[in-house]
């Protein structure tokens, strides 16, 4: 016999399974959900992180070293293939055009790696190029524009800077109310 010619007769079809009707349906009780608490109960959402009364494990651990999460560059990259394939001899290849070609995300910055051969003379302004890259945009007759990119770090170095002297110079004056 084939799985496809089991009937309802045969087992085919199991029956739903309708819980909370009461003891006699043999899911009645606790109606499949364990013991008590909130799990128990309809619409519960609890945190993976929550562990009830004790302190939970991100929290009993030492926090150290540093993250550079903020500040870290991420780049989209295109290869050389992908501007061979896309821009006619002699366009002008930037950040616009590069972001209408693939999808890339506003505000990302594009480095443009050395993979594949490039044998029509571009003018290319980026974020960053590798030297491979570089080298054959400039035998192939192209130019290669650097564009200056915001460093978050140093951003917020002087911002931190800037609130600091703010601060002194309040404390200075002897305004009241400084400090």
């Amino acid at each position: 016999m084939m799985q496809n010619q089991i009937t309802h007769l045969a087992g085919g079809h199991k029956r739903r399974k309708r819980v909370g009707r009461g003891e006699s349906s043999g899911l009645g009780r606790t109606s499949t959900r364990g013991n008590k608490g909130a799990q128990s109960r309809a619409g519960t959402n609890i945190h993976p992180m929550k562990e009830g009364g004790q302190m939970p494990l991100f929290r009993r651990l030492p926090k150290r070293g540093f993250s550079n999460f903020h500040f870290r560059l991420e780049y989209q990259v295109v290869n050389l293939l992908d501007l061979e394939a896309a821009f006619e001899a002699g366009s002008t290849v930037d950040v616009k055009t590069l972001r209408a070609m693939g999808s890339m995300p506003d505000g990302s910055l594009i480095k443009i790696l050395g993979e594949g051969e490039l044998k029509k003379k571009l003018a290319v302004e980026t974020h960053a190029i590798s030297a491979k890259a570089k080298a054959a945009i400039e035998s192939a007759g192209g130019s290669v524009t650097i564009l200056p990119q915001r460093d978050s770090a140093a951003a917020a170095k002087a911002k931190r800077n800037t609130k600091k002297r703010e601060r002194e110079a309040k404390q200075a004056s002897g305004k009241p109310g400084a400090g």
